[in-house]
């Protein structure tokens, strides 16, 4: 379910680039160090700033929101059963009399939780198997291949709906890693390739002389090299990972009822979205934003991190 990256390396984090001197020729050269020099670039990105305010306005509607009503996910309200947006009821109120804004709003919650956290388990698998496969090579790294194009065969959504019964009553942990073990592989391959080209460089091969072990060696030389597409693929699987829960939610294979997550509040209310609008729309409308804005978040990092990607310019 991961995208690939476009594949770049960066310089070592403690090289500095000078900065741009200003038009009128007055400004003295000001050394901008690699995190700086991102967080510029970034800024310059409309798209992406957008994309970080309407994130954390999702954040804080999500668990802010909440105490703005008296009203929880679970209570009901037999009076107002497909009462449409009230200052009692922000959203309406369902089918069944349930307040349409404390379910969606705990539904963010669950899907922002589940993404999130499956997203960075995600990119430590494939940062660990792909460094692992690059670095040692032989036995290891067929090992590793052959695991990897595995798991690329195997249908993903039919298994988890398999195992689904079997573990949907107890924890929704069960579904963060089920969705990061079948995310890993594209992005492992990604890793292992950039790793192959990194272990011969000069200060990896002087690191391996001086009886540096391998796994310090992964740990302090080549992952470093490579936070910049970590961060980014971090940064997309929270979005591909929350349609991918939202998908089994809807059909029932995500998280169980009594919890909810936005995949089960959209599947409850789909008979009634031509009908009853207010009980799909917002759900629906919040999915849209969340996806969309980490999306455009995660094009414009990797254009910060990455100049040559991109239209990012210092």
């Amino acid at each position: 379910m991961s995208t690939p990256q476009e594949i770049f390396e960066l310089p070592p984090a403690s090289v500095e680039t000078p900065d741009v001197v200003g038009a009128g020729g007055g400004q003295a050269p000001e050394a901008l160090s690699r995190g700086r020099l991102i967080l510029r670039r970034f800024l310059r990105r409309k798209s992406g700033v957008i994309g970080v305010c309407v994130l954390v306005a999702i954040f804080a509607l999500a668990f802010i929101g909440p105490h703005l009503t008296h009203w929880k996910y679970d209570d009901f309200d037999q009076s107002n059963i497909l009462a449409g947006p009230s200052g009692d009821h922000f959203f309406g109120v369902d089918e069944v009399g349930r307040d349409v804004y404390a379910r969606t709003l705990r539904g963010l919650q669950k899907s922002l939780f589940i993404g999130l956290f499956s997203a960075i388990i995600t990119t430590a698998i494939a940062a660990v198997a792909g460094s692992l496969a690059g670095y040692f090579g032989r036995f290891i790294d067929t090992t590793i291949v052959w695991i990897i194009d595995l798991l690329l065969v195997l249908p993903s959504f039919l298994i988890l709906a398999i195992l689904s019964p079997l573990l949907g009553g107890k924890t929704w942990w069960w579904l963060v890693i089920l969705l990061a073990i079948f995310s890993w592989m594209i992005t492992a391959r990604v890793i292992r390739g950039m790793t192959l080209s990194l272990r011969e460089r000069e200060y990896v091969s002087a690191a391996r002389f001086m009886g540096v072990p391998p796994l310090t060696i992964i740990r302090r030389h080549l992952l470093p090299n490579m936070a910049s597409i970590l961060i980014v693929d971090v940064t997309i699987n929270v979005g591909v990972t929350v349609l991918a829960e939202t998908g089994l939610s809807f059909f029932g294979f995500g998280v169980q009822p009594p919890d909810v997550s936005l995949g089960s509040v959209l599947g409850s209310a789909q008979g009634l979205a031509t009908t009853y609008p207010h009980v799909f729309l917002f759900g629906g409308g919040l999915l849209i934003a969340l996806v969309l804005s980490v999306s455009v978040i995660g094009d414009a990092l990797r254009d910060a991190i990455d100049p040559s990607s991109g239209s990012s310019k210092l």
